[in-house]
């Protein structure tokens, strides 16, 4: 692990200012359990950034979720008041500026409407995705409000037991 020093994490930090430090990895964090298993942490502390389009808006809507919890789109749907859908790649570069994997919860080139999964909440430190597949911060979750201005809500699907 590094300081960052690729463009995209770099409007990261500029983004975040100096209290926080984008970390960049050899290798990638582009999933959750990358990501934990690099930084050393559990899947559950890395916050993910799930983007999907607003099905009649065209909006992008952000979702941050804790890494071990499935995003319920019934769920955004209520709370957003518009179907969503699943965004493509293309989307989520255009709307972020970020490829999948590697989109942070902020500095987005268009403001999406965000939710933030209240499981994070009690975690102490997460950890979230910094501008590309291998780079990520550190944050609290008072931090992660404060940066994004997202409502916190319950995104999770409920897992059933088999």
């Amino acid at each position: 692990m590094k300081p960052a020093t690729q463009s995209s994490a770099l409007k990261v930090q500029a983004a975040l200012g100096a209290g926080f430090r984008v970390l960049e990895f050899e290798d990638s964090t582009r999933t959750a359990a990358d990501a934990a298993a690099a930084i050393g942490c559990t899947v559950a502390q890395i916050a993910k950034s799930v983007i999907f389009r607003a099905a009649d808006s065209g909006r992008p809507v952000l979702v941050v979720a804790s890494g071990v919890n499935r995003v319920d789109e019934k769920k955004i749907t209520a709370l957003l008041g518009e179907k969503v859908k699943s965004a493509d790649a293309d989307f989520v570069r255009d709307k972020t500026g970020y490829v999948i994997g590697g989109v942070p919860p902020l500095a987005h080139i268009i403001p999406p409407v965000t939710f933030l999964d209240r499981d994070l909440e009690h975690l102490g430190r997460i950890w979230a995705a910094a501008g590309t597949p291998n780079s990520v911060f550190e944050l609290t979750w008072d931090d992660l409000i404060r940066l994004t201005g997202g409502t916190v809500a319950d995104v999770a699907k409920v897992q059933l037991p088999t």
